[in-house]
């Protein structure tokens, strides 16, 4: 097939972007696919249309690529596009909004408040997230990924470095309960049988897995199966499967959760376009299924054909 890549963009994930998409067109070709890469910029709907694409493949990361932006160009344009509709989008890159509908879907999440970035930080919003929620705190941009803006606050002045922080990447800031355990992440398929890909433990080299500690090779590593005990990656495989299908996600999408001393598996975000470079986490889990790179991509791009031939929503 006839293969649009789109990568790059503008967000603050443009660099694992890249690297994504320069992955995604090297596997593309190998499968056989006429691959023609853009790094996404306004000239490229025009592009699009004159290209006589059969399918778009989405690696864009973050905001346009990943909050339905992108897939609602796509739908207007008549493309067929890999990944997850516009509504599973826009859900999934808004952490408050997909915390209240997995909440409803009855999964663990941890407590958490939004905050506004621009009504500014009030002399008492510090004390009053502490009370309300605790030490630690995790403070980051609503619609962000890659840990980008991301603060552990273990004290109120740390909570307000973080506010101050996540506020530059987004006018909306959570603040969420920080949960103690394993910190594993769950990739799902579904091209469109849906596979629930084996869980896989996070180990970071740094404090926190931020996003140092995801691009920089050696800062992390990647345990498959996760180790903890099967109860717990039994509940961890079933929540990820629930969230998945809760916010209507299609193709492939990477649930990060904790699991707890108790073994309750906290759900903490729904990644839609989950990075597709050499150190990320979904190609490793596919890999541990049996499913290589090559492989997967060409899923991703089979299957958008068929959502559309076969009548599927698209979104």
């Amino acid at each position: 097939m006839k293969v649009a890549v789109l990568k790059g963009g503008t967000s603050s994930e443009r660099d694992v972007s890249l690297n994504s998409g320069a992955q995604v067109e090297a596997a593309l070709a190998r499968r056989g696919h006429a691959v023609t890469p853009f790094d996404f910029d306004r000239q490229t709907a025009n592009a699009l249309v004159a290209g006589g694409f059969d399918c778009v493949f989405i690696a864009l990361h973050g905001p346009l690529g990943e909050d339905g932006t992108v897939q609602g160009l796509c739908e207007l344009l008549g493309l067929p596009y890999t990944g997850c509709g516009v509504l599973s989008s826009a859900l999934c890159i808004d952490k408050a909004m997909s915390n209240r509908v997995l909440e409803q879907a009855g999964l663990a999440i941890p407590a958490y408040q939004e905050h506004e970035a621009r009504e500014g930080i009030t002399g008492d919003l510090p004390a009053r997230l502490v009370e309300g929620l605790g030490l630690p705190l995790v403070i980051k941009p609503t619609r962000q990924g890659s840990t980008v803006g991301l603060t552990i606050a273990r004290s109120e002045e740390e909570v307000a470095d973080g506010l101050v922080l996540a506020g530059r990447y987004d006018d909306r800031v959570l603040v969420q309960r920080f949960v103690t355990g394993v910190e594993i992440t769950v990739g799902i398929l579904a091209t469109p049988e849906l596979l629930v890909l084996p869980t896989l433990e996070i180990v970071s080299e740094n404090p926190v897995y931020d996003y140092d500690a995801k691009y920089t090779a050696g800062k992390s590593h990647h345990i498959i199966p996760a180790r903890i005990p099967e109860p717990a990656r039994q509940a961890a495989a079933a929540a990820a499967e629930l969230a998945f299908r809760t916010l209507r996600c299609e193709g492939m999408a990477r649930v990060d959760l904790i699991v707890d001393d108790a073994g309750t598996p906290w759900v903490l975000e729904v990644n839609t376009v989950p990075g597709l470079t050499a150190l990320s986490l979904l190609p490793d889990a596919a890999r541990a299924a049996g499913i290589e790179f090559d492989e997967l991509c060409d899923r991703l791009v089979r299957h958008a054909r068929l959502r559309v031939i076969g009548g599927g929503e698209g979104g």
